[in-house]
């Protein structure tokens, strides 16, 4: 399994990169898992009130839900102090590439896991340069803005295919 990082700030365009990524590598075959980190304090999956949230509520330190297409798990850990190799290890043995949504400091310098940076101006790529390593695409901003930083800038929206490209090539290299 090879790993990827899609970071940027908000609105920078990581969710359409995503996207764009996981339509294009399911489509060659790949078996992918996205992970997605929610900064917000006090997010939860759980609904108050519905049987799942009463679980736990009642104690239980993990809840499966298994609908007729959809297998849900939601395990109560502190995730403060959970390292990038045990998120990892929560994706499965079946997955070729799995993509991570934000993780901006448990990634940024992290230099097994190649990031793909969305941003919105050449002054944002210039800086996301400066504090991420390996940066192997940028998405959002037009080529010639980011002229001279020796990275592939890739529109998602008229040319994802060239992003796919990219990640199967490492993917096909590890």
């Amino acid at each position: 399994m090879i790993v990827i990082a899609v970071v940027g700030s908000k609105k920078s365009g990581k969710t359409t990169t995503i996207e764009a990524l996981v339509k294009g590598l399911t489509e060659r075959g790949c078996h992918v898992t996205t992970v997605k980190h929610i900064s917000k304090p006090d997010f939860t999956l759980d609904t108050e009130g519905k049987d799942t949230w009463r679980h736990m509520r009642a104690g239980a330190q993990t809840v499966l839900t298994v609908a007729n297409h959809e297998l849900g798990m939601m395990r109560k850990t502190d995730t403060s102090e959970l390292s990038l190799k045990k998120i990892i290890e929560n994706c499965g043995s079946d997955v070729d590439i799995a993509i991570l949504e934000g993780f901006r400091k448990r990634v940024s310098h992290e230099l097994t896991v190649p990031k793909i940076v969305a941003v919105k101006s050449f002054e944002e790529a210039v800086e996301a340069s400066k504090n991420f390593h390996p940066i192997i695409a940028f998405t959002g901003c037009t080529s010639e803005a980011a002229e001279g930083l020796q990275i592939p800038v890739v529109d998602v929206l008229r040319n994802p295919e060239r992003l796919v490209e990219i990640i199967l090539s490492l993917w096909e290299s590890a």
